[in-house]
């Protein structure tokens, strides 16, 4: 048993796994203005007090990528948990195969289509790493 201090602040995140019909993942790469600038990740962010994660989800993928996601479409699929500054976040990954729209690199650098193996080699940052095997394993 570790006697690691943990923040008292829970940072709520949400991210999609947004699967094409080749197998592929969607990544987004974070503009240099941001924290972890240039990091490859997966679309998603902060779940807003009164929200659902799955609402914060649909919302940040509209507003991320311009794209439209039905709740039906969303599946759970894993989650990870990283110490961030005075607060830990804790990721929630859900998976998506079916989506209205293309997605639009509209608060991304760019975005790229990648198998989850090819994923190790791309910088990400420290939560979205876990979660790299398990997409694997489950793609």
């Amino acid at each position: 048993m570790t006697n690691a201090v943990v923040p008292n602040i829970l940072l709520p995140v949400v991210a999609a796994a947004l699967v094409d019909a080749d197998g592929r993942v969607l990544l987004q790469q974070r503009p240099a203005d941001k924290s972890l600038a240039g990091l490859w990740e997966f679309p998603g962010g902060k779940v807003e007090s009164g929200e659902t994660p799955e609402d914060a989800l649909i919302r940040e993928l509209e507003e991320e990528l311009g794209i439209a996601v039905p709740h039906a479409c969303l599946a759970p699929a894993a989650f990870a948990s990283a110490p961030l500054g005075d607060r830990h976040l804790l990721l929630l990954l859900y998976i998506a195969r079916k989506w209205v729209g293309v997605p639009r690199a509209l608060e991304a650098t760019v975005l790229k289509w990648v198998r989850p193996a090819d994923m190790h080699a791309l910088p990400m940052p420290p939560a979205d790493r876990p979660l790299i095997g398990l997409l694997d394993a489950l793609l």
